[in-house]
């Protein structure tokens, strides 16, 4: 622990990026630095997980351990790799403030708090529950892109769709039906005046990004070939609609920060928590499904971190008091 009035917040999972970077997100809201701290247990260890325990190789004691000390005011993590590792660290420091985010599938998680959204049908005294996970999208950088546009988006004509895909899943896969769906819609809509800014993730199949890389050649069609600064954010302030794939719950948060019509598009396959997420998110947003039934209309933007925030912080401050 410090003196330091910023906490210092480590951010604990297995190092993916769909599980680390809305941990991030929540750190920067605390005004926090992440100390991103990334477990890596044998296979015997994670067949036992979340209930099992942690690798001994990993003990706080042992060298190069993820829960190595100097322990945290606060540690934020997730996954189900991250859930004996977190109560481990609550066995080690007591006085660090542990938050789990989504289903810890155990009473036996070590976390304070819990933070999970509406599809996960959690509830318990120490439960957060909420519309959408938090991720990094900042509502003021957003209305400064929208003020000062990049030079390489500022043309675009209106209506402008930002096009988050994701990949295939667990869950979801990409057929090639699917992929002359997307890209047929994707299409039609340029062919109405739309403009395109097209953005794919390391799940993105190669011959589905290879299809959307070809949309780049009409007109008002811009594809982030993964090179160089990810222009997301750019391309959600800018957006009169989303475009987003439903094999992803962050890319579904993402989009609905932005206050845009969010077109959902449903791969092959598909989840019960999904749809469930789908429909509480058609509650507070509006929502359609692409390229089928386009939504309409703005509405106030729906992003979590910053209530994330505020109740991590409270519970920080009602444990000082009571120290």
């Amino acid at each position: 622990m410090t003196d330091d009035p910023r906490p210092t917040v480590w951010v604990l999972t297995d190092g993916k990026a769909g599980d680390e970077q809305p941990l991030i997100g929540v750190c920067e809201a605390l005004g926090a630095e992440p100390q991103l701290r990334r477990v890596s247990p044998r296979p015997i260890f994670t067949l036992l997980m979340p209930s099992g325990p942690i690798d001994p190789r990993e003990a706080p004691g042992k060298p190069g351990s993820p829960l190595a000390p100097p322990f945290p005011d606060i540690c934020l993590a997730t996954g189900r790799r991250a859930v004996a590792y977190l109560r481990a660290l609550k066995k080690a420091s007591p006085a660090t403030l542990t938050v789990f985010f989504k289903n810890p599938r155990t009473a036996r998680n070590g976390a304070d708090l819990i933070v999970a959204q509406k599809h996960d049908r959690l509830t318990g005294a120490n439960v957060l529950t909420v519309a959408t996970m938090p991720n990094r999208i900042d509502p003021g950088a957003l209305d400064a892109l929208r003020r000062e546009p990049p030079a390489a988006l500022a043309g675009l004509a209106h209506p402008r769709l930002a096009v988050l895909i994701g990949g295939n899943s667990r869950h979801h896969t990409f057929t090639p039906g699917d992929i002359e769906r997307l890209a047929g819609g994707l299409r039609a809509r340029q062919a109405e005046g739309a403009s395109l800014m097209i953005t794919a993730s390391r799940r993105t199949p190669p011959v589905l990004k290879q299809t959307l890389e070809a949309l780049a050649a009409l007109p008002g069609v811009t594809v982030w070939n993964g090179s160089g600064a990810n222009p997301l954010l750019a391309y959600l302030a800018l957006a009169d609609e989303v475009v987003v794939t439903a094999d992803s719950t962050n890319m579904l948060g993402e989009a609905a920060s932005t206050g845009r019509p969010l077109q959902v598009f449903h791969p092959s396959g598909g989840h019960p928590k999904i749809d469930r997420l789908v429909t509480a998110l058609s509650q507070i947003a509006h929502v359609g499904r692409f390229p089928e039934a386009p939504a309409s209309g703005t509405y106030p933007p729906v992003n979590s971190t910053r209530e994330i925030a505020d109740a991590i912080l409270r519970l920080r401050l009602e444990r000082t008091r009571q120290a």
